[in-house]
């Protein structure tokens, strides 16, 4: 577990959780997303809103940290109540919210509106990391695309390997093309058109390689994934969900800081899927 923490001007001010909240829904125009899960206010703490813990998931060990940090508020990428789990407050889910209520600590996640935004996006913060530039949408006809196209400076996927592994923490699991039957070829080919959605959107690889991508990055792959990239003829860079999602929850956390004037802490809760 590591935390990065955020350096504000305070002066010992406190603000609501629906100021906190409705801040961070105008800014990721949050109504505007169909989503599994509600995004915005998931548990009310009751209490004023001093100190902040970020972290990418609200997993047991996160909410323990921040007890630890004496918060009054956590936001997370991956929060509760997502579409089709069980509702009723038990086991592992209880223990999780009654930890929560017992302390005052407000829940606050962000899904889709997390990963999409042109700014303090996930996709926007993994191709800043990479030195790559957003272009346009994976799906250029959504309103409100999730998926990206970015541009980087020609290299070899051995190259975009050191360069993900550096960024990340992780050495990255790539799939290469099968373009023709010399590996050295393979390697050698050059990438510079790459679709990114971080997280679990392995199964987007097939609109990436329509759309032109020379190699497409996301967090997690599945048994089909490395059929595809073969056959379509597009590299791809399995990165890690947790890893690729890192970004976007520490850069809300960083604006938050720099409007309220509150001490922001994220919490990285190590995870190597």
């Amino acid at each position: 577990m590591t935390a990065n923490h955020t350096t504000a001007e305070s002066n010992n001010q406190n603000i609501s959780v629906q100021t906190l909240t409705q801040f961070c829904d105008d800014y990721l125009s949050a109504s505007v997303f169909k989503d599994y899960a509600p995004n915005g206010l998931q548990v009310d703490g009751g209490r004023p809103i001093q100190r902040i813990v970020t972290g990418v998931t609200a997993c047991e060990a996160l909410i323990d940290a921040a007890i630890a940090d004496n918060a009054d508020a956590i936001m997370v990428h991956h929060g509760y109540f997502w579409k089709g789990e069980p509702a009723p407050l038990t086991g592992m889910k209880g223990r999780r919210i009654r930890k929560l209520m017992q302390h005052g600590i407000s829940m606050i996640g962000y899904h889709l509106p997390l990963d999409a935004h042109p700014i303090t996006g996930n996709n926007a913060r993994l191709a800043d990391m990479l030195d790559m530039t957003i272009t346009g949408a994976l799906y250029p006809a959504e309103s409100h695309p999730v998926g990206n196209i970015a541009t980087c400076t020609p290299q070899s996927a051995d190259s975009l390997i050191a360069t993900i592994t550096q960024a990340l923490g992780r050495t990255p699991l790539h799939i290469a093309a099968e373009y023709n039957s010399s590996k050295d070829a393979e390697n050698n080919r050059p990438i510079k058109r790459v679709g990114i959605c971080t997280g679990g959107a392995q199964d987007m690889i097939e609109q990436a390689a329509t759309m032109g991508c020379d190699a497409f990055i996301s967090g997690e792959i599945s048994e089909r994934t490395t059929h595809i990239a073969r056959e379509l003829g597009i590299d791809y860079f399995a990165c890690g969900h947790h890893a690729t999602e890192r970004g976007g929850i520490q850069a809300l956390g960083e604006i938050v800081a720099q409007k309220f004037g509150l001490p922001v802490t994220f919490i990285d809760i190590d995870n190597p899927a």
